[in-house]
């Protein structure tokens, strides 16, 4: 990982992705130095779309009140885009049937690692999910590396896609990521293709979930935190911030707006 420093940032730009928990957050709460910098890049006419594992309905007044231009929740399940006129419109990846489907399947897995795995608690913010799972592994209650591990081994032998974040460990069926919501969103809002035009988006994070996206964004950010996970990262960031979490995030900004 290279310093911020050391980032030429393109011409060009069309947007930033960014993660949200412990990327624009910090202690839970996204910081006034980190929201004025969303307001500043939609300032600058870039797109501004945050993609969490957190669930939608957690993300819904974010996506009401942030200066951006959608949410993307559930690991990129899930849309969520505001308007003064419609006010908030929910999109989905997966149809009702399936997300029907899928959710009493994923209630029996979640229960069945409560039982199994000692210390195993679903997320605090569970009852706004509608497409995943998620235990805590650091948000409010701590598990230690065998735990999670074992958390993520029951939900891949369940047949499910399984990743950890900073706070929580995610369990859907389906072939959806952060990668593939966030080609989804760009086609969705604006008929575009992503992949045509990668060179020209940036993404931000923090952690082993953001792999995928640090892997194909050629313009990838960590803010300084993420070393915690160094040891685990096959696709690091190309840049790392000198500050942690949302200090790190304004820091981007910054450096990429040269104000």
């Amino acid at each position: 990982m290279k310093p911020l420093s050391d980032w030429h940032t393109p011409q060009g730009l069309i947007g930033v992705f960014t993660d949200i928990d412990d990327t624009l957050t910090t202690d839970g709460a996204i910081t006034p130095d980190a929201l004025q910098a969303l307001a500043d890049l939609k300032a600058a006419g870039l797109h501004v779309v945050p993609i969490t594992g957190r669930p939608v309905g957690w993300s819904e007044p974010f996506a009401a009140s942030w200066p951006v231009d959608a949410i993307v929740a559930e690991n990129g399940a899930v849309g969520l885009q505001h308007s003064a006129n419609l006010g908030l419109r929910k999109l989905y990846q997966q149809d009702a049937a399936t997300r029907r489907d899928n959710f009493s399947r994923m209630q029996t897995v979640l229960t069945h690692i409560e039982n199994s795995v000692p210390g195993a608690q679903r997320s605090q913010d569970s009852a706004g999910r509608e497409t995943d799972i998620a235990i805590d592994h650091s948000e409010f209650t701590h598990l230690p590396q065998t735990a999670i591990n074992s958390v993520v081994r029951m939900m891949q032998s369940a047949g499910m896609t399984a990743t950890v974040s900073s706070i929580h460990i995610n369990g859907w069926f389906g072939e959806h990521s952060k990668l593939t919501g966030a080609r989804w969103i760009v086609r969705e809002l604006w008929g575009r293709d992503l992949d045509a035009e990668i060179e020209r988006w940036a993404y931000v994070g923090d952690s082993t979930n953001d792999q995928v996206m640090f892997e194909h964004f050629a313009h990838s950010v960590g803010v300084a935190n993420i070393r915690r996970f160094e040891g685990q990262l096959t696709h690091p960031p190309r840049y790392i911030t000198p500050s942690e979490r949302g200090a790190g995030f304004a820091e981007m900004t910054r450096h990429l707006l040269k104000i």
